[in-house]
């Protein structure tokens, strides 16, 4: 083979391995967006209720008092619940720094952190505002998110698949965050549908959870989300 040619072979595959990760970019870069915002209002729902368990709200709005009075009825198992999962949330960022690439210790960390939440959220379930429609959400996608959190550590030392059940795991747990938009349309809605929370809270357990995992189930089985996943798990990409 010529040199000439051998220049136009190299080129095109410089090429081609550059239109890839283009094509990669805006589907990641969307799901950065979604990754940090869930986060955030992971963070900042559970400080809301911790505060509210420390001091409930005297003059709180009618629908809110009676959701901080549910939960202070079984306050122990609540922060039980909720702390290590702010423990777990804000672990996730540490699974996809650059900086952090090939380090074991997050993961070590978030699977008996995963652990607890799942265990507590099944116990917590029985307390369900939403009754039986918020239940049978809390148990399917619970149960995914173990499984998903069980399949990563058995593939623990494969990188690759490793990190796809982990950020199924990741993704589910995160769910939680998604259901707060949906529960504050309902809440801002209520006066022309005349729905308490006790009628909507399952409902958007649903929505919230389902769609977290549809997206990210999407994403990891498209070609971007599988090129994606290998690159992260040979060179995590900064978040």
């Amino acid at each position: 083979m010529s040199i000439s040619r051998r220049r136009v072979v190299k080129t095109n595959a410089g090429v081609g391995r550059k239109a890839i990760l283009q094509e990669t970019q805006p589907s990641w870069r969307w799901l950065r967006i979604g990754f940090w915002a869930c986060i955030v209002i992971s963070v900042a729902v559970v400080l809301r209720r911790t505060v509210a368990l420390a001091h409930p709200q005297q003059s709180a709005p009618p629908q809110l008092a009676e959701l901080d009075a549910a939960f202070a009825s079984h306050a122990a198992l609540t922060l039980a619940h909720i702390l290590p999962a702010l423990a777990f949330v804000l672990l996730t960022p540490f699974v996809y720094i650059r900086r952090f690439a090939g380090a074991s210790w997050p993961k070590r960390f978030l699977f008996p952190l995963g652990l607890v939440v799942g265990v507590t959220a099944y116990a917590m379930s029985m307390y369900s505002v939403g009754g039986w429609v918020e239940r049978s959400a809390v148990l399917l996608f619970n149960s995914l998110f173990l499984f998903s959190l069980f399949r990563a550590w058995q593939l623990r030392r494969e990188p690759a698949l490793n990190l796809r059940w982990m950020t199924r795991a990741i993704a589910i747990l995160l769910g939680i965050a998604t259901t707060r938009p949906v529960m504050g349309i309902f809440f801002a809605t209520s006066r022309v549908t005349h729905l308490s929370p006790k009628q909507f809270f399952g409902i958007a357990f649903w929505i919230g959870f389902s769609i977290n995992t549809l997206i990210v189930e999407l994403w990891l089985r498209s070609l971007q989300g599988k090129s994606q996943i290998e690159r992260l798990a040979m060179r995590p990409l900064s978040l």
